[in-house]
């Protein structure tokens, strides 16, 4: 009798781009290494107590672009998050979600170890980690209604404990309302429960179900819409529904381009009012 083991894979399987070319000087050749650095650090490390097999590993691509350095190692970066997952019954897969950060800065001296630690913040390790449970809660919240609730909060934690630091980019700035302090006290606000219900609407009810019920999935989206148009119009800030929009346009142009003439004109009714940064997207639902 041989005895096998089911072996589960970490969550995330991520792939880093970092690009140098505006930083000057030969003192950073070392910053090729921060490549594998960073995607073993996401890819090996255990974010949830959840059981993930190979091919429901979170896909990710995040894009670095170093923006300066000084020469005691601190360099400001901008960051782009692409998320990814599956659609059911299907070899497509979803942008779930993109995020973008202008305001990274840390200092990351040659052979410095990354090491994760949820009681104190570090300005490398405390961004990545942030990010990386904001990308769990996106997708757990595609899963189940208000799913990623748990690692929302875990980010929300981050945010806290850099409070305590003077490391730029952290706080919640008057001048700039996109940053990540706002974004996640909005997420975990109750304001915007209704959004991330949406949010699972779309995608679990909508997507997941659009192979075998294109008809069906196309009306749980328009619900999905109209829910999202609502709660905007009770909101005070555009930021969520932005990185909705700039995430989902075009799949959601694509989803009714097709749809029966009622259908397609309903829902390019509710993107007109909702969603006039993509209007482009749309037009060809009006006809």
């Amino acid at each position: 009798m041989t005895l096998t083991t089911q072996a589960f894979a970490q969550e995330f399987e991520c792939v880093v781009e970092i690009n140098t070319d505006q930083l000057e000087g030969s003192s950073f050749e070392y910053l090729k290494n921060l490549k594998p650095t960073l995607e073993n650090y996401i890819n090996d490390y255990e974010w949830t107590e959840e059981d993930f097999e190979e091919q429901e590993r979170i896909n990710c691509q995040i894009q670095i672009l170093m923006t300066s350095s000084t020469s005691d190692f601190t360099f400001s970066a901008e960051v782009v998050f692409q998320v990814e997952r599956p659609i059911f019954n299907s070899t497509a897969r979803t942008t779930t979600v993109l995020l973008s950060d202008n305001a990274w800065q840390f200092n990351y001296p040659e052979g410095k170890p990354l090491i994760h630690d949820e009681l104190q913040f570090e300005a490398i390790t405390g961004f990545i980690d942030y990010y990386c449970y904001m990308m769990l809660g996106y997708d757990f919240d595609t899963f189940a209604d208000l799913g990623g609730e748990e690692y929302f909060l875990k980010a929300q934690n981050i945010v806290n404990l850099a409070q305590s630091t003077a490391v730029i980019g952290w706080t919640r700035s008057t001048n700039n309302r996109r940053n990540k302090n706002t974004l996640i006290t909005d997420l975990v606000s109750t304001n915007y429960q209704p959004l991330r219900s949406a949010y699972y609407r779309y995608h679990r009810l909508g997507l997941d179900q659009f192979v075998d019920q294109p008809k069906k999935a196309r009306q749980e989206i328009l619900t999905a819409l109209k829910s999202i148009q609502e709660v905007k119009r009770r909101s005070t800030s555009n930021y969520l529904f932005d990185i909705f929009f700039d995430t989902k346009s075009r799949e959601i142009a694509a989803i009714f381009d097709e749809a029966e003439t009622d259908i397609r004109l309903e829902a390019y009714d509710v993107l007109q009012q909702t969603d006039q940064g993509h209007l482009s997207e749309y037009e060809s639902l009006q006809n």
